[in-house]
């Protein structure tokens, strides 16, 4: 089978070996899952490092003064952190835990943005006390929260404010962020106050807005109307206009490009705020899913009204399909050359819950017990959501590039689960 033939949902430089295995970054699946077990996230790092490049290349090519920001609450893994500190980005942060991880990944201080909608006392002091270099206001208790630990310390702050444009990305509700009625940011009455009342501010400086419109976004029609709204608040030197890009989850998905994407935001950049402001954008769904594959080992085939393949994992370890729908591919590592055919079945999870189910209705072919199944594009917010629940161990972390495996993060054990009681 060419590897042309496989599908776009995979990581860059898959393809079928002589055994008729899918390879990722030059390794077998079925070696990988041998050596590493199931479940297990496996990271074809090349597949990053490349969309990094095209993200920093589409800007550089149309616009002068930019920086692109990992969002990395997509994949908050030290390793994943080094390896895009190495290819030049910039980091957001929302939280007190992501800014350690950031920071122990190899981040400067002043190339990190914190965000968050509720940032406790404790992470801006922590934000401040390490020398992060902006700091983005969600409200107007955010504000004299900061200013307060701000001139504590002595310091000057500099300060974006988060605007909702009152513009919703074409997305499910549950990650649609930019509309009136959300919990972050402020709208843009609120906004006019903010602007005001950080102009008065003896430490913290303003330098400009950010709004972020929604996640998984397949088409480009909201960024104009968003920056519309932006354009509204007055001139700032700096405007970040989030991230938010859709990915191929399934062969029928075709997002857009990431040129195309950048040359939507830097167009209307250009037409409604001017070519002289520092432009920021945040990806990071679309810099880390397609790189990454689950691998699962089948358990069980139970047939009754369905046809249910039981797997070794689940919720656990991809909550995004219980969460909010989240479709999936699913196939057989040592066949796929046959994905797409089959009998259809729902990929099950192990956990005590009704709605752990991965995929539903995927066709598989010939599913038995032992068998290794394969999910694509699990890079965004699996790692990030994984949990212990039913007191499974959290699957490890994966690094491979050129037939070479590593292990970033090890597998959870026992011992692990009780490690925190006293």
């Amino acid at each position: 089978m060419a590897a042309t033939q496989l599908s776009h949902v995979l990581p860059l430089g898959s393809r079928v070996n002589d055994l008729g295995h899918l390879e990722i970054g030059g390794c077998d699946a079925l070696e990988l899952a041998r050596e590493f077990g199931t479940p297990a996230y496996f990271v074809a790092e090349d597949d990053i490092r490349t969309r990094a490049r095209a993200y920093v290349e589409a800007m550089r090519a149309r616009h002068d003064d930019f920086d692109v920001l990992f969002a990395s609450k997509a994949f908050p893994c030290t390793a994943v952190y080094r390896l895009l500190a190495e290819e030049g980005l910039v980091c957001d942060v929302a939280s007190g835990g992501e800014l350690a991880l950031a920071l122990r990944g190899g981040f400067d201080p002043k190339r990190i943005y914190l965000h968050g909608n509720a940032k406790s006392l404790a992470e801006l002091e922590q934000a401040i006390d390490a020398g992060i270099g902006h700091v983005v206001l969600d409200s107007f208790m955010d504000i004299d929260r900061l200013e307060r630990v701000a001139a504590d310390r002595g310091v000057s702050q500099r300060v974006l404010i988060r605007v909702t444009p009152g513009v919703a990305g074409r997305t499910h509700a549950k990650i649609s962020t930019g509309q009136a009625d959300s919990k972050f940011g402020f709208g843009l009455d609120d906004a006019k106050l903010a602007i005001e009342r950080l102009r008065g501010s003896g430490s913290l400086e303003l330098v400009g807005l950010h709004m972020h419109i929604g996640s998984q976004l397949l088409s480009l029609e909201a960024y104009r109307p968003a920056v519309e709204a932006l354009a509204t608040l007055g001139d700032f030197p700096v405007y970040n206009f989030g991230g938010g890009l859709g990915v191929a989850y399934t062969a029928g998905q075709q997002p857009p490009a990431i040129e195309e994407w950048v040359d939507a935001n830097v167009s209307a950049l250009h037409e409604l705020l001017g070519r002289d402001k520092r432009l920021l954008i945040e990806p990071g769904r679309s810099l880390v899913a397609n790189s990454t594959v689950t691998l699962y080992t089948v358990e069980t085939v139970k047939r009754n009204v369905s046809t249910w393949v039981g797997v070794d994992g689940g919720m656990s370890d991809n909550l995004r399909p219980m969460l909010y729908g989240s479709v999936y591919e699913a196939f057989f590592a040592d066949r796929p050359q046959l994905a797409g055919t089959g009998e259809t079945a729902h990929v099950a999870g192990k956990h005590c819950e009704s709605g752990d189910v991965i995929v539903r209705d995927v066709p598989l072919a010939d599913p038995q017990p032992g068998d290794v199944l394969v999910t694509p594009a699990t890079g965004a917010y699996g790692h990030a959501m994984a949990s212990n629940y039913n007191g499974i161990p959290r699957p490890p972390v994966i690094f491979c590039k050129d037939g070479d495996a590593r292990v970033v993060v090890r597998r959870e054990t026992y011992d692990d689960l009780a490690a925190r009681d006293v």
